[in-house]
């Protein structure tokens, strides 16, 4: 239970209204802000209003997912308002405030350092990232049914990246029958391969493979589908990104070649908000019940 705490969800998209509705389950005091379309929803919740007393109380505050903008800005789906996060704002919490976000750009980063908050990156855990993985899983399949006219079942498919999305995402398509390569730079990564039974591509030297399949699946948050990769796609080609913006793909060039490219990031807030909501807010009371009781050791 988080009773007596205090927590400011800011913004965001479908995960956001599970994560406030999980913290109402704990007893935390809640203040939303950015939800204007939808406070019939949150009675258990609070507007948050910037100027008031209410920020001296926050013990935490939750950003979207994609953190801010390059100039504070943050976004949200369920209002037309600007909301900015700002060091003057920030300054007027508790010292000990805590700010969750999913992932954060360098005004973000260098905000928290200016004002001395502790900055989770959420997407950064291997915990949230592997329960991530399986939405991600399931949308990814779904992006594939809907933008091709052949099956999954017998297509050759190229996997680049065996971060903890690659591996869960290799495991299955191999799984459902697809002929399933995955790309990796190290040769831990390559033995992690074979043991799985795949083949291998060294993505050192992408330019000297062969690239050519039905299906391309990019997980790696650079560009690496170049036109040297793209050139080498068939026609019928489907390219999926799941890669942070600006994702890991020459989109210009595959427009170009007349290949489909899809720039998927955030899947799990598209295709299971509920799970994904309910994953971040686990996490993050885990990560506050550590601290609290840590401070109660410490005294």
């Amino acid at each position: 239970m988080l009773t007596g705490y205090h927590v400011a969800v800011i913004g965001g998209d479908a995960r956001q209204i599970e994560i406030i509705r999980k913290l109402n389950e704990w007893n935390a005091t809640v203040y939303t802000a950015g939800f204007d379309q939808l406070n019939e929803s949150f009675t258990e919740a609070t507007d948050l209003e910037f100027d008031s007393n209410q920020v001296e109380k926050l013990d935490a505050i939750i950003l979207p997912i994609p953190g801010t903008d390059d100039s504070g800005l943050i976004d949200g789906i369920f209002s037309n308002r600007v909301i900015q996060l700002s060091e003057e704002w920030l300054k007027k919490t508790p010292e000990h405030c805590q700010v969750f976000t999913g992932i954060a750009n360098s005004y973000l980063k260098e905000l928290m350092v200016k004002v001395g908050r502790p900055l989770h990156l959420l997407m950064n855990r291997d915990d949230v990232a592997i329960y991530n993985s399986i939405p991600t899983v399931e949308g990814t399949i779904m992006l594939i049914i809907q933008h091709t006219d052949y099956t999954i079942h017998g297509s050759t498919m190229i996997i680049l990246g065996l971060g903890r999305v690659g591996m869960s995402l290799a495991r299955i398509f191999d799984h459902i029958g697809a002929d399933v390569s995955v790309g990796v730079r190290s040769s831990k990564a390559a033995a992690r391969v074979h043991e799985m039974g795949l083949k291998t591509i060294d993505m050192n030297k992408l330019d000297q493979e062969n690239m050519e399949c039905d299906i391309l699946i990019n997980t790696v948050p650079h560009l690496v589908v170049d036109h040297h990769v793209i050139k080498q796609l068939p026609s019928h080609a489907l390219i999926v990104d799941l890669a942070s913006k600006p994702g890991g793909t020459d989109f210009d060039f595959a427009e170009k070649r007349g290949i489909k490219a899809l720039l998927a990031p955030g899947l799990p807030g598209i295709v299971a908000p509920k799970t994904a909501g309910r994953i971040i807010a686990d996490v993050m009371c885990r990560i506050v019940k550590e601290k609290v009781r840590k401070e109660n050791a410490d005294e």
